[in-house]
């Protein structure tokens, strides 16, 4: 149980740096993240790191599709999470 714990800690710090990078880039009209590997580091777990960032920083928010797509990866990560959860109890 606490690797899953450190696994998600991590990957969602990773997803926070991807977002903040991904921002900064586009401040600068630089190369930017594709969208699909910020979405693949949402629904990998980083999902709760991408909302952060999104709304921090605000990146993204506007766009309606990605917006969804995060918004289901945050359901399957919970779906998934409470699914572990019922296991180990």
């Amino acid at each position: 149980m606490w690797y899953l714990l450190l696994y998600l800690l991590i990957i969602n710090l990773i997803s926070f740096v991807m977002f903040y990078i991904d921002k900064r880039k586009a401040i600068k009209d630089k190369w930017r993240i594709k969208e699909s590997s910020l979405h693949l580091v949402s629904f990998a777990g980083g999902v709760y790191g991408s909302i952060s960032a999104m709304f921090l920083f605000h990146h993204k928010i506007k766009k309606i599709k990605f917006c969804i797509i995060t918004a289901l990866a945050l359901i399957l990560n919970i779906f998934i999470l409470v699914r572990i959860i019922m296991y180990f109890i």
